[in-house]
């Protein structure tokens, strides 16, 4: 039911040469879409709002695709690696005189690359701290993610409660027979310190930075191989990696899918944030237009392909 596969390529530079045009409309500022978290029955849901009226639901409209030449840069979250490798290389075959790179460093890492002008967009699976925000760090939230505990598939338990998900994590449940498992000792697996997803999730429990954790490692790939592999441990991750190497639990009750992450219903959830110093008027033509096309029907497909959620407008 989870099983997903992702293309692991760490970097697209790849070239195709293509001919075709379309004409430019709509202005140039103000391009961007939000994200807002609104209170719903359910929880906490995301919506769309636009700014890209000129875009429209008929299609992409922009400039020639031999026009559009130069390169964008990405760094950061490990958890968006699919959906950038994805936006990489389909936004390349539409424009074949622009190469995209992708680097997958953490998320504060990435925001720290693009608040530097070392990269042109900071992948990041957590909101920008007012600090990044007031050194010029601009949000373009593109998705939502559920954050999904894992444990290794010969787990009995099938369901956490957050108040047993708090005690686990700092360290006063530590046999799995206290919620309802078989007599085991838990092995607590996390991110590292940066990580958007860590971060993300601490906030959920009202335990920043006070996790106590068995095993720290750098990336969601490791998590879910450090989990798979190891008796009694879990771990968090993003949703879109699942796969039937690892067992997913409930949170509450709620199993997280699509329609119930989307809806809040699922309560551990966090946008995915592209950053860009200034907004999108002041960044270079080839970054423009790869946010017009992100924003596309095309992009939005391309996404959900992906495996990614991506809001209704």
């Amino acid at each position: 039911m989870y099983k997903k596969e992702k293309n692991r390529n760490r970097i697209y530079m790849t070239k195709v040469h293509l001919l075709g045009a379309v004409l430019v409309i709509g202005l140039l500022s103000g391009i961007g879409r939000e994200y807002r978290g609104v209170d719903s029955p359910h929880g906490r849901e995301y919506r769309g709002t636009d700014s890209l009226q000129s875009m429209g639901e008929s299609g992409m409209q922009s400039v020639g695709q031999d026009a559009v030449q130069g390169t964008v840069t990405m760094a950061g979250s490990t958890s968006m690696e699919s959906m950038a490798n994805a936006l990489a290389e389909g936004f390349m075959s539409r424009y074949p005189q622009v190469v995209v790179t992708a680097e997958f460093t953490g998320s504060s890492a990435g925001i720290e690359s693009v608040l530097a002008g070392r990269v042109d967009i900071g992948n990041s699976s957590r909101r920008l701290h007012p600090a990044e925000q007031a050194a010029g760090g601009v949000e373009q939230v593109v998705a939502i993610d559920g954050i999904v505990m894992v444990t290794d598939t010969g787990n009995r338990v099938k369901g956490l409660t957050k108040e047993q998900l708090c005690g686990i994590y700092q360290g006063t449940i530590r046999n799995w027979q206290d919620v309802g498992g078989l007599d085991e000792p838990v092995v607590v697996i996390g991110r590292e310190a940066g990580s958007g997803t860590r971060e993300a999730f601490e906030g959920f429990l009202g335990m920043e930075d006070r996790c106590v954790y068995a095993n720290e490692v750098s990336s969601t790939g490791a998590v879910m191989a450090r989990v798979s592999s190891t008796p009694g441990a879990i771990g968090y991750v993003s949703w879109e990696v699942l796969n039937d190497t690892v067992a997913v639990l409930s949170l509450d009750g709620i199993m997280p899918t699509e329609e119930t992450i989307r809806d809040g219903r699922y309560g551990l959830s966090r946008p995915y944030v592209m950053v860009t110093r200034g907004g999108l008027e002041k960044q270079n033509e080839a970054v423009r237009e790869f946010f017009r096309y992100l924003y596309s029907e095309e992009g939005k497909a391309l996404l959900n392909r992906a495996g990614v959620i991506v809001s209704d407008r």
